[in-house]
Parts: structure tokens; sequence; C-alpha cells
């Protein structure tokens, strides 16, 4: 009989994120994103069986077997929590586990910019955290709550599926409300906590309609809302919020998406090339006022991407390819990966060779680009003064940055 206790123990010494358990086959742990067999004995059917009747209680056992899937969260003493799905595939049981330690890190643990402080700083309106499965969400909106609630006093009200990070009370008090446990839905808990005298609500997942409309109207009624959504990019998000809704309400919606959207902070993992691990790529949109007025209006929206290139420097607003090469030229990721992820890779092996394009405002501090422009004056005149007729027998390597 497999040791679930000690598969799961084993997780934190491996720095693995994830473990895979089903019928005949071995488990399967997710190391730095990839998946890693462990020395152990095939489970079997019957292994399965037990392992799942360990872990559900009466209530969660009468669900999954009604609805053949289901969500729940444990602890483990010395460990961490664990967010855990237990499914069914060809007949037979099979459950996935996510390790949450207890120990929220930072954000400069996480390695996030710097404008996230200011933007945990908000007191009203809707922040929203988007990325694929696995992209590291929960962790960044728990790393959010966690600065507020050792920096300032706030009624806190949170809202998951299941409930991941578990926060005690700092200078906050906070609620973590369990769906399925505590509430019946996300859309129900979110109507009854604005009157719970909530100064933030955090909202695990935005799924539907109904939720949607009621985060907007608690950010419109001066609540800070955090949330997550499945979008690639921050762009993406905005088409998102639209979808829930039919095509007569949008402009009702994009007005109050405008009128109460702080920012889209967007997210992938990466893995890096000096030490083990990975890092998170993060593309951020901050509203301004010409952010704003790209979500009312539909042909400009298209242009947001635009704007976040240009709001580096004055409002800390990155695209995904700012901040992968941020992490290229500070050694966290290697060229191969950032090329990989990049939105437009042969811009950005350009970018790398130090060509500039038409438009460099929001590039401008980047490794590249500051040695480029502290270049002595007399370098830069020697290379003017080069004969058009004659070639230098070894030519300045930033020769292409004249182009």
């Amino acid at each position: 009989m497999i040791n679930l206790t000690q598969l799961l123990r084993d997780m934190l010494p491996m720095v693995c994120s994830d473990l895979h358990l089903r019928a005949n086959m071995l488990p399967i742990y997710r190391q730095h994103g990839a998946l890693i067999p462990a020395d152990k004995i095939a489970l079997t059917k019957q292994d399965m069986e037990t392992i799942v009747g360990q872990l559900l209680t009466d209530e969660q056992r009468k669900r999954f077997d009604q609805e053949k899937e289901l969500d729940l969260a444990i602890s483990l003493k010395e460990v961490g929590r664990f967010r855990v799905n237990v499914f069914v595939q060809k007949g037979t049981y099979a459950i996935a586990f996510r390790l949450l330690p207890f120990n929220i890190p930072s954000f400069d643990e996480l390695h996030l910019p710097p404008v996230l402080v200011k933007l945990a700083d908000k007191r009203r309106g809707l922040i929203l955290v988007t990325g694929i499965t696995g992209s590291g969400k929960s962790t960044t909106l728990a790393s959010i709550i966690d600065y507020i609630n050792t920096h300032r006093a706030e009624n806190i009200i949170t809202i998951e599926d299941p409930i991941e990070y578990a926060h005690n009370n700092k200078m906050s008090i906070i609620a973590q409300r369990e769906v399925g446990a505590d509430t019946s839905s996300f859309a129900l808990a979110l109507r009854q906590s604005l009157r719970e005298d909530p100064d933030i609500i955090l909202l695990g997942e935005i799924r539907d309609a109904a939720t949607m409309s009621t985060a907007l109207a608690a950010a419109d009624t001066g609540h800070l809302v955090l949330s997550t959504l499945h979008t690639m990019d921050a762009k993406q998000a905005i088409f998102r919020v639209l979808s829930f809704f039919p095509p007569h309400q949008h402009h009702e919606i994009r007005l109050l998406l405008a009128n109460n959207l702080q920012a889209v902070i967007s997210q992938r993992l990466l893995p890096r090339v000096d030490i083990p691990g990975r890092v998170p790529a993060v593309e951020i949109l901050i509203s301004t006022l010409a952010v704003r007025d790209c979500i009312v209006n539909e042909d400009k929206t298209h242009g947001v991407s635009d704007l976040i290139a240009d709001g580096k420097i004055q409002y800390g607003m990155q695209t995904l390819d700012q901040s992968l090469m941020d992490l290229f030229e500070n050694g966290l990721i290697s060229l191969e990966t950032a090329i990989l992820n990049a939105t437009n890779p042969d811009d950005f092996r350009l970018r790398v060779a130090g060509i500039k394009g038409a438009s460099d405002r929001g590039w401008k501090g980047f490794v590249k680009e500051t040695r480029d422009e502290e270049e002595p004056l007399s370098r830069k005149k020697e290379e003017k003064e080069l004969k058009v007729d004659g070639e230098p027998e070894e030519p300045p390597p930033d020769m292409l940055d004249e182009f």
C-alpha cells in the first residue's frame, strides 16, 4: 500500500508543485514544471479507492458520487496545505494535489514587479490576476492579501473553491469562506458579503455573468475586489469580461469596467536558468485616462497593448515582452525561453541584438538601451568619421545601433 502522507511530505524537499495519482501508474510529481515519476510501485485500482476513502468526509463522498469530481483542501503538519481535485477517468479514481506552503511568499520572493505595492495600497476598484492554470495566480493574490494584512487594518472576506492559502489575522481581520462547505456558490456569497461590512473582497475565480456583475457592483460602491480570470494577457481580460454578457449590455459593462478597473496582472511561470525553479513573466495593465478611453470605445480597445508598452516608465506598466527582456537581461531566464514565450519573437530577437524599432518609449531603461545611450561621445564621433569607401578591419560590435 502506498503511503500517501509520505508522498505528500516528499514534495517539500523535492520542491514539487503537484502530485498526480492514478490507477495503474506510478505517482507523478511536477518539479519545476517537468513531470517526474516517483521511485515507487504503481498504484492499483484498490489503492486509489482506499486513498479516496481516506481523503473525503461523508458529505464530500456524497457530492463526489453524484458529480464524479470534487475540489477540496487538506493540511499536513509542517508541510503545507494542498488543493486537491478528485475525479474519475476510465472508470477509476484519480487525484491531483497542488502544494500550497504555509508561508505566504512576499512580492520580492516571487520576483513580482515593485508596482504591485502601489496596487495593493488601492482602497477601491477591481484588480484582476490572469493566466493559464498553474501560472501562480492564487499565490499572487495571497501575497497581495498578506501585504494588506501586514500594513493596514481592513475587514477582508475571501470566497474560494477551495480555500488555498490560510491567512492569520495581523492588522486586518480576515474571514475565509469555502464554496460547498461555507456557502453554496460564489455569486450568493459575494452578494451576501456586501452586508458583512467588507473593505476588501477576494473571489477565487469569476466564472459567470452573475458573479462578474456583482463584482463590478461591489467595486463601484467603494470596495476593493480582487479576483482571477483565465486569459493569456491583459487585453484579453477586457474581452473576457465582456464575453460574460450579451452584446446589448456591452456598452454598459464597458463603462462600469472603465470606471472601476484598477489593474490587470497577467502572468506565466517560466523555468529559471540561474537556479532550479520558475519565475513569473508578468504583464501589467494599469488604468489610466487613456486606458479607460480604450475600454469604453470598442474601436480603440486593441490599442491597449501599445499603451501598456508606452506606460512602463511613467506608470509601471509592462508588456509580456518587456518583462521577458527584464528577466533575460538579469540572467533569470535563457534567451531560448524568452523567445519561445515572446509575443513577437522576431522583434524580440532584434531587441536583443540592439536594433531599435520605430517607437522606443516603452523600452528605455533596459540594460541594452542604457548601454547604448551612455556610450562615450568620442566613440560615436569615431564611428561618424569612418570613410564610406573604406571598411574598418574590426567594426564596432554595436554598429547595428546606428540603423
